[in-house]
């Protein structure tokens, strides 16, 4: 995003989000209102706009650092058995993952817009709920990744967001344990390849549609 307005007021949607709102961070560091970190400098960011060109939702690919590491590295520490990290240079992170509170309204939604527990939900409102802000940034990041020879997303999830995007066929492997980094959450590791080949087999206009640009 090279919308240097647009950019500003995505920092204000994460400061109303992670500090006044769910107040992961102290509202008080960031006077101005606008939530940075020293990630945004080696960042992707992406938003969904709706009709009236309103911020709907808001993610970042964070990319390593300057001694190839990630931001889940600092609080996730610990990995599973077996487990071995993608290639720093074909990698990045999902972060500060988050969907406005207009559109966060039905009971039990969270901070990505999907739902913690769907089975009180009549059928209409499985369908119409379905996280299309999530799925708009998702195709964003994922057709970004395409052209900068990315391969492996990392994310530090909740349980509800894992189990969210394996719901809609976007499978993450969990890599490490839970542990508190802005609440409950552990790291998971994507490969867009395994990806492409899930989507390809389960959900083929979705994949289609991913890799659409109009």
């Amino acid at each position: 995003m090279e919308d240097a307005a647009l950019m500003d007021r995505a920092y204000q949607l994460r400061h109303q989000v992670y500090c006044l709102e769910c107040k992961y961070l102290e509202a008080s560091e960031y006077p101005d209102g606008r939530e940075r970190d020293d990630c945004d400098a080696h960042s992707s960011h992406f938003v969904s706009l709706n009709l009236q060109d309103e911020i709907a939702g808001y993610v970042r690919l964070v990319r390593p650092d300057a001694i190839q590491t990630f931001p889940f590295q600092t609080h996730c520490v610990q990995l599973l058995d077996g487990v071995t990290l993608s290639p720093s240079d074909q990698s990045a992170e999902i972060s500060r993952l988050m969907v406005s509170s207009r559109y966060r309204r039905r009971h039990g939604d969270k901070l990505a817009g999907v739902n913690v527990d769907e089975d009180h939900l009549s059928d209409h409102e499985r369908r119409v709920s379905s996280p299309q802000i999530l799925l708009c940034m998702y195709r964003q990041m994922y057709q970004y990744s395409l052209k900068h020879d990315i391969r492996y997303w990392y994310a530090a999830m909740e349980r509800y967001l894992a189990k969210a995007l394996m719901g809609m066929n976007f499978g993450f492997q969990q890599i490490g344990p839970y542990t508190d980094y802005y609440g409950p959450v552990a790291p998971f590791l994507g490969d867009l390849r395994q990806l492409e080949d899930g989507l390809s087999k389960s959900a083929p206009v979705l994949l289609e549609w991913m890799r659409s640009e109009v």
